[in-house]
């Protein structure tokens, strides 16, 4: 009963003190961001503070997303100093609970907040990227700056219509290309008509043109509001083809997956991302493991801010690698899944040898 009383206890404690750095740290990216859009954004004809605060919202959860590994560093930090400081850690052991035994709410807390960033915060980032790159293409009118992604050049062949398609950017989770390019050929391979439009948008059997430039050979250009061009590219082909992988939720990555296999494009991207998103409750855990390898002595010896220090040092150094590594796997340099958990599975094996070291001899 004392044990189960102490462990709802520290993981109150915890808790209490992630949802207040939580606060804290929306509240900091929140300004941070709406200054950073602000100088961007500021310029533009239909930029106002309003417009600047909804950007700045729909970003947000995507931001948090990336900083909730440091989050969760800094939760475990200051929650374990505390603690030993009041001397709380030191009864526990008093009374014979080992560090492995009040490290459980912890590492509980940590496994709750990855998954919760997996679950639930995850989904509403894509969505909230999705609309934010939607809406600052429209206020820029020519989105052009949204270049986030590399715009692949797309070939369809419908009939005798041989269509090279290039844009610009990508927006409405790749069913819009602004700034798009239409090359016709015939069949022989020569160039027939080049048409430029301020956005193409795919429908069911055709793309719509909008704002359109025709050339043609030896033709003077001619200008057309709307245009429909024949297409059998799929709308689920295009999207799988042009979507960012941050800007799909979770719960839809696999579906995707199976998607971009069926149409027999590469899924490197796609599995990093699902693979990745997977593995964010064992980060935590990892990140809380290597919060307590400099916390849990820091009162009783005196240890210095160095320490502290070296412990921030280190989870940064395993968000950088995880970083990097994610990127070998996007681009078919590492396998996804070793790309994505071999660096999380090496801090936790880090973190717990330490601790056995430190706590057992």
């Amino acid at each position: 009963m004392i044990f189960g009383t102490l462990n709802r206890y520290f993981f109150l404690r915890y808790a209490i003190t992630t949802f207040w750095f939580f606060i804290g740290v929306t509240a900091i990216v929140f300004l941070a961001d709406f200054s950073e859009n602000a100088g961007r954004l500021s310029g533009l004809p239909g930029y106002s503070v309003g417009i600047g605060l909804l950007m700045t919202a729909v970003r947000l959860p995507l931001i948090l997303q990336q900083t909730m590994p440091f989050l969760v560093l800094f939760v475990g930090m200051t929650t374990l100093i505390a603690l030993n400081r009041r001397y709380e850690l030191v009864i526990a052991r008093a009374a014979g609970i080992s560090v492995w035994q009040f490290m459980t709410p912890f590492v509980l807390g940590a496994f709750i907040v990855g998954l919760l960033t997996m679950l639930v915060l995850n989904p509403i980032a894509a969505a909230g990227q999705r609309q934010a790159d939607a809406l600052e293409a429209e206020l820029r009118g020519d989105p052009s700056y949204h270049n986030k992604l590399s715009v692949p050049w797309l070939r369809q062949i419908a009939r005798d219509d041989d269509v090279i398609i290039g844009a610009k950017s990508v927006v409405d989770n790749g069913m819009t290309l602004m700034n798009a390019i239409f090359i016709h050929f015939n069949p022989q391979g020569d160039v027939v008509l080049r048409q430029d439009a301020t956005s193409a948008k795919l429908e069911d059997g055709y793309w719509v043109l909008n704002n359109v430039v025709e050339r043609a050979p030896g033709e003077i250009p001619a200008h057309k509001n709307s245009v429909r061009v024949r297409t059998n590219l799929k709308q689920d082909f295009v999207s799988q083809r042009l979507a960012q992988p941050e800007t799909i939720a979770f719960y839809d990555l696999s579906n995707r997956i199976q998607i971009a296999e069926s149409f027999g494009l590469s899924t490197k991207a796609l599995e990093t991302q699902f693979n990745s998103l997977l593995s964010q409750p064992f980060l935590m855990v990892a990140m809380t493991l290597i919060a307590a390898t400099v916390s849990l002595k820091f009162s009783r010896f005196n240890q210095s801010r160095s320490v502290i220090l070296g412990g921030i040092l280190a989870g940064f150094v395993l968000y950088v690698v995880n970083v990097l590594v994610k990127a070998f796997g996007s681009s078919g340099v590492v396998p996804p899944f070793v790309a994505t958990w071999i660096p999380v599975i090496v801090a936790l094996a880090l973190g717990a040898t330490i601790l056995l070291h430190q706590e057992d001899g």
